[in-house]
C-alpha cells in the first residue's frame, strides 16, 4: 500500500561526529532510537582543544566510557597554575577542592574523538565518514532531512529529527538563525608542539599552566601531552596577531620570551612542526533550535578557549539533548515545548561561562575578585568558600547544576527542572 507519508529513514541525523554529535547520539542510541551521524572528515583527525576539564566526566560515565579513558593512557590533569591579574606570582588550583573529581586528562583528540564516535558505533548509530552535509531538506517550514554527499556521489536522508553539531562551520543553523559576534573576544590562537620540555614542580607537573604576556593583551597555555610533550599556544586580539603573520615564528618566540613561567619550559625543547592558527572569536546563535532541527555544542555557541570549556560545554548539552529529543519523538506535540527548555538551560549555561571569561580578561583584579565572582555565577549557596566556587565554575562542575533532567510533564505545563547538585555527582575511581 503505498504511503503518501513514508517513514523517514532514522528517528535522528546527526552532523558531525565530534564530541558534542558522538554523545548526543550515543545517548540516544541507548534509548533504542535509530540514528546516523554523517562527519565530513575520516577518523582519527587532528583536532586542538586537548585540555579537558572534570565536568565533562559524569557523561563519559553515562556512556559507559570512564574505564576506557582512563585506558588510554592519557596524561592526567589535577588542576590548573596560573599567572593572572595584579599578582604576578604563579598560584595553582586542584580540581579535588570543588568537586568530586581529583582529576580530568590532557588528551591527543584524535583519539578521544574517535573513541567517542566508536562508542557510538557499538551503540547501535550508523556512522558515514567522509559525508558533506550540502543543504537541509525542508517541507513547509520544517526540516525533514539533509542533502549530503560522499564518495562523489550525492544523496538525500530524512529525519524526524535533524541535530547540528558540526561545530562553527554551523552547515545546517546557519540556514536559520545568525550568531551574535562578541567584539570583546575576537582573538586568534598560534600554537605548536615542543619536545623536551621541563615541567611545573611537584603537584603542578602535570597542571596546564595558563600565563598572562606582561602589559599586553595576550596570554600563553602550557598542556603536557606525555613526558616532554608540551603543547604551547598563544591567544590575542586578531589585530595584534594578524599584524605578524610574516614572520609567526618570530612574533610567537618574542611573546614566549616575554613569559616567566612559559619560556623556562621550552627553554631546553625543540619544535616538532609547523605553527597553525584558528580563529577563537566567540559567539552565540539567536536560535537553537527550530522546527524539526535544533544545534548543539559549537553549532549553537562558541566561548574563547581561556577555561578549557569547549568540550565540557558541548558534551554536558548533549544530555539534555538528548532527553529533549527522546520526548520529542515519543510526542510530537512537546517539541517547540522541550527544545525551548532545551536551549533555555544551555544558553543560560553558556551566558555563564562567557560572562565569567569577559570578567576574567580584566588584569586589574586580585585573585579574590576572581573568586568572588566565580562563586556568584557558580552559586554561593552551595559553595561553602568562594575559592570553591572558582574550582567548581572552571572546572565545569558548576555546569551540572544548570543541565537539567526533562520532565515529560503534559504540553500545556511548564517542565520541571531539578538541578543537578554538584555535591551529589559521582565520585572520583
Amino acid at each position: 500500500m503505498h504511503s503518501e507519508n513514508p517513514a523517514p529513514d532514522y528517528d535522528v541525523v546527526v552532523i558531525g561526529g565530534g564530541p558534542a554529535g558522538s554523545t548526543t547520539a550515543a545517548l540516544l542510541a541507548q534509548k533504542g532510537h535509530r540514528v546516523l551521524v554523517l562527519e565530513r572528515e575520516h577518523f582519527p583527525r587532528y583536532h586542538i582543544g586537548e585540555s579537558m576539564i572534570t565536568g565533562m566526566l559524569s557523561v563519559m560515565e553515562q556512556l559507559g566510557l570512564r574505564e576506557r579513558l582512563e585506558e588510554m593512557g592519557f596524561e592526567r590533569k589535577y588542576g590548573i597554575s596560573l599567572v593572572w591579574g595584579r599578582e604576578r606570582g604563579l598560584w595553582n588550583i586542584a580540581f579535588r577542592e570543588g568537586g568530586p573529581y581529583e582529576y580530568s586528562y590532557h588528551v591527543k583528540r584524535a583519539e578521544f574523538d574517535r573513541m567517542l564516535l566508536d562508542r557510538a558505533a557499538e551503540l547501535g548509530v550508523t556512522v558515514e565518514q567522509g559525508a558533506t552535509v550540502r543543504a537541509p531538506v525542508v517541507s513547509g517550514d520544517r526540516v525533514t532531512g539533509v542533502r549530503y554527499s560522499k564518495d562523489g556521489r550525492s544523496d538525500e536522508v530524512s529525519a524526524r529529527i535533524v541535530v547540528d553539531a558540526s561545530g562553527q562551520s554551523r552547515v545546517l543553523a546557519r540556514h536559520f538563525s545568525d550568531v551574535v559576534w562578541h567584539g570583546e573576544l575576537r582573538n586568534l590562537a598560534v600554537w605548536n608542539y615542543y619536545e623536551g620540555c621541563r615541567r611545573l614542580e611537584g603537584e603542578q607537573r602535570s597542571n596546564i599552566l595558563v600565563e598572562k604576556v606582561g602589559d599586553d593583551n595576550g596570554w600563553f597555555w602550557g598542556i603536557p601531552l606525555g613526558d616532554s610533550l608540551l603543547s604551547v599556544g598563544y591567544v590575542a586580539p586578531t589585530e595584534d596577531i594578524r599584524l605578524e603573520r610574516a614572520d609567526l615564528a618570530g612574533f610567537f618566540e618574542t611573546k614566549l620570551g616575554q613569559t616567566k613561567y612559559m619560556k623556562e619550559l621550552v627553554e631546553p625543547a625543540t619544535l616538532t612542526s609547523d605553527f597553525r592558527t584558528t580563529r577563537d572569536w566567540s559567539y552565540m546563535a539567536n536560535e537553537f533550535h527550530g522546527p524539526g532541527w535544533v544545534s548543539v555544542g559549537d553549532a549553537s555557541c562558541f566561548i574563547d578557549p581561556l577555561l578549557s570549556s569547549g568540550v565540557c560545554l558541548g558534551m554536558l548539552c548533549a544530555v539534555p539533548l538528548a532527553q529533549a529529543i527522546c520526548i520529542s519523538l515519543d510526542d510530537p506535540g512537546q517539541e517547540k515545548r522541550v527544545f525551548g527548555r532545551y536551549s533555555a538551560g544551555c544558553r543560560d549555561f553558556a551566558e555563564g561561562i562567557l560572562d565569567y571569561v569577559l570578567f576574567f580578561y580584566d588584569q586589574q583584579r586580585d585573585r579574590e575578585d576572581y573568586y568572588e565572582r566565580a562563586a556568584a555565577i557558580a552559586g554561593s549557596d552551595v559553595f561553602q568558600s568562594p575559592r570553591k566556587g572558582f574550582v567548581a565554575l572552571i572546572s565545569g562542575i558548576a555546569g551540572m547544576g544548570p543541565i537539567f533532567t526533562m520532565d515529560r510533564g503534559p504540553s500545556d505545563e511548564p517542565v520541571a527542572v531539578p538541578a543537578v547538585n554538584s555535591q551529589t555527582a559521582p565520585a572520583q575511581r
